[in-house]
């Protein structure tokens, strides 16, 4: 029997006391994941532009990345605030080794030789920031991360032989091959899709699989992991790159989407905006991140006007939003996917018949 399945075996009833029951994958018996994956796929028929770029394409970028953070956090016991700073070195490295208006700066390589270098680049950026952060537990694996990602933030600001300063990199190639246009709003739906389907269900998978299990031992009791024969480390590292590739190809997307890339895009307060999507959804589940970046981008896009019409200054809006984390917070943990998870747990049980009490009902005269 290997280590592996010793873990498995030894560590699977623990984890289950605190965490949901583990179902089968894929999950092709739950109706409502057939009923979103339907309307997910006609979405470009009932949507227009706006919609469909805005609101949903943007909520899969954002939620892309914030999956990278619930992977570590979720699974691995590791806070880290560098995941948008990861996601924009993969964005800056597409600007830098592709095609934009400033000749100066991007070298004009081919948009298929450019995005592999920015994704190799990034998970090894992300890969080597984890190495040092694995060295830290708790508040200070958060800080360390958090210096990564202001460091960065103020490198590319005061930068400009590469990352040309506050200005950043405008008017960035995006792809065009078979004749079509793959940053038209149909297009490029359907290719951010795919990207978050293919994330979605390899953070599943990963879920499952013996490295995941081994690492979510690692998150609940290192010391016996360590004691099993398990790198602790290494596992804690191997984490961090796995998460910095999604999190850098959610970066590709995102150039692609804006077509520039500039400091703000990396600031310090968008690095903890994919905290707080992340937390408000659910850091437990991969879905999660996903429901969270859809209230962040709602409330984003429709706060602002929404203050204005009740007469109050429109550049509050990030006050709706910090409101409605704490709310969420409040009442669960887990955020609304643990909202969820109550009320059904409360309409299941009060759906159970009553069991008789022993002695009850009529007795034999």
């Amino acid at each position: 029997m290997s280590v592996t399945h010793d873990a498995r075996v030894q560590l699977l009833p623990a984890a289950t006391a605190q965490r949901p029951a583990i179902r089968t994958w894929p999950e092709i018996d739950n109706p409502a994941a057939w009923i979103v994956a339907v309307i997910l796929l006609i979405m470009p028929l009932i949507a227009n532009g706006f919609f469909l770029i805005e609101i949903f394409a943007t909520t899969m970028i954002l939620g892309t990345i914030a999956l990278s953070l619930m992977l570590l956090a979720g699974y691995a016991g590791m806070v880290s605030l560098m995941q948008l700073t990861i996601a924009g070195f993969a964005a800056y490295m597409v600007a830098v080794f592709g095609t934009s208006d400033n000749a100066n700066i991007s070298l004009g390589w081919p948009w298929w030789l450019a995005v592999p270098m920015a994704l190799v680049l990034a998970t090894l950026f992300g890969t080597l920031g984890g190495a040092l952060a694995v060295r830290t537990e708790g508040i200070y694996t958060i800080m360390i991360t958090l210096a990564i990602g202001a460091a960065f933030y103020y490198f590319t600001n005061q930068n400009w032989a590469i990352f040309n300063g506050h200005t950043g990199i405008n008017n960035v190639a995006t792809p065009r091959f078979w004749g079509v246009n793959w940053r038209a709003d149909i297009p490029f739906y359907y290719v951010v899709l795919g990207t978050a389907a293919l994330c979605y269900f390899a953070v599943q998978y990963i879920s499952r699989a013996p490295f995941g299990l081994a690492l979510q031992g690692v998150r609940d009791n290192p010391r016996r992991m360590a004691a099993l024969g398990f790198n602790v480390n290494a596992h804690r590292i191997a984490a961090y790159a796995v998460a910095s590739f999604i999190a850098a190809l959610a970066g590709v997307l995102q150039v692609w989407n804006y077509r520039q890339i500039s400091p703000g895009s990396v600031s310090v307060g968008a690095c903890i905006d994919i905290l707080i999507i992340a937390i408000v959804g659910g850091i437990t589940r991969p879905i999660g991140p996903y429901i969270g970046a859809l209230i962040f981008v709602l409330l984003r896009t429709f706060a602002l006007d929404f203050l204005v019409e009740i007469g109050l200054d429109g550049n509050r809006f990030r006050l709706i939003i910090g409101l409605g984390f704490l709310a969420i917070v409040f009442w669960s943990s887990d955020g609304v996917i643990g909202l969820w998870q109550r009320w059904r747990n409360g309409v299941n049980e009060s759906k159970r018949p009553a069991t008789p009490r022993p002695g009850g009902g009529h007795g034999h005269g």
